[in-house]
């Protein structure tokens, strides 16, 4: 029996789930698993975080004489038990798991909408405030702020 490391495909339309199995070669794709060895899920952000092997399992089967397919030599090469990106897989699970830590503040409650001053008073208001701050910008305090003080 010729036994091969394959991916079976999973998941829904347009949202594909691969599991990596070892399976007869005779068998159809998504046919009778020997074992499951680990997944591949295409929609996770961060590319160094979708793949999960058992490495130990990936060996014995390796060590057994099980031919691995194109796609899963490459992710055994890279994330096998002598992997080259295994930091990398690190560094992105674990970002990958503080964005699930955070949670956003609640949003606060909207004010209500305050009666806009009449037409009248908001010049005036504007020019007291204009007057207030030209002596504070010439250096010399307001005599108002000064009597404010004692």
């Amino acid at each position: 029996m010729a036994v091969r490391i394959r991916m079976k495909k999973m998941g829904r339309t347009h949202r594909p789930f691969y599991r990596v199995c070892v399976m007869d070669q005779r068998s159809p794709r998504d046919g009778r698993v020997i074992e499951e060895l680990g997944f591949y899920d295409t929609s996770v952000p961060e590319t160094d975080a979708r793949v999960r092997l058992k490495g130990e399992r990936v060996d014995y089967w390796l060590g057994v004489g099980a031919q691995p397919s194109e796609k899963i030599a490459v992710l055994i090469k890279k994330y096998g038990t002598n992997g080259t990106h295994l930091e990398a897989q690190k560094e992105a699970l674990e970002r990958l798991s503080k964005r699930k830590e955070y949670t956003p503040a609640p949003a606060a409650p909207k004010p209500k909408k305050k009666e806009e001053p009449k037409a009248e008073e908001a010049p005036a208001a504007e020019e007291a405030a204009a007057e207030e701050a030209a002596p504070a910008a010439e250096g010399e305090a307001a005599p108002e702020a000064e009597a404010a003080k004692e």
